[in-house]
C-alpha cells in the first residue's frame, strides 16, 4: 500500500525555513529568537513596521520581515508580499483572518528559530 507523500503543514514551515536560513548570519539569528516575544508584546503590523524602518540600515531586519511575509503570502494568497500592501491588507482584514495570520507568523517563526540558529551554528 503507497504511503502519503503530501508534506504535513509543520513539514512545509520546516522546509521553508530552512530554504530562507541559508544566507542568515548571527544577526539574524539573534532577531529570529526575539521576534516572537516582540509580535506578542507589540502586535505583527507594529513589529512588521519596525522591522521595515529597521531595515534601511540593518538588512538582517528587512531580509526577516521579507522571508515572514513570503511565507505568509504562500499561506494566505490573499495577503500580498510587498511590505506597503502587506499593512494596507492586514489593516483592513476580518479580526479573526488578522489572528489566523499572525498564529501562522507565530508557528513559521517557531521554525525559523531553530533551522536558523542550526545553519549559523553549523557554519
Amino acid at each position: 500500500m503507497p504511503k502519503d507523500r503530501t508534506p504535513t503543514l509543520e513539514q512545509l514551515r520546516a522546509q521553508n525555513a530552512w530554504e530562507r536560513s541559508k544566507h542568515y548570519n548571527k544577526d539574524h539569528v539573534i532577531l529570529a529568537k526575539g521576534l516572537p516575544a516582540l509580535i506578542m508584546n507589540s502586535g505583527l503590523l507594529q513589529v512588521m513596521a519596525f522591522l521595515h524602518e529597521k531595515g534601511r540600515k540593518k538588512p538582517h531586519c528587512e531580509d526577516l520581515a521579507k522571508d515572514l511575509r513570503m511565507w505568509l503570502h504562500c499561506r494566505f494568497p490573499e495577503v500580498p508580499e510587498s511590505f506597503e500592501e502587506f499593512m494596507e491588507t492586514l489593516l483592513k482584514a476580518q479580526p479573526s483572518r488578522f489572528q489566523e495570520v499572525t498564529s501562522e507568523a507565530f508557528a513559521w517563526l517557531k521554525w525559523l528559530r531553530q533551522m536558523a540558529a542550526a545553519r549559523v551554528g553549523g557554519k
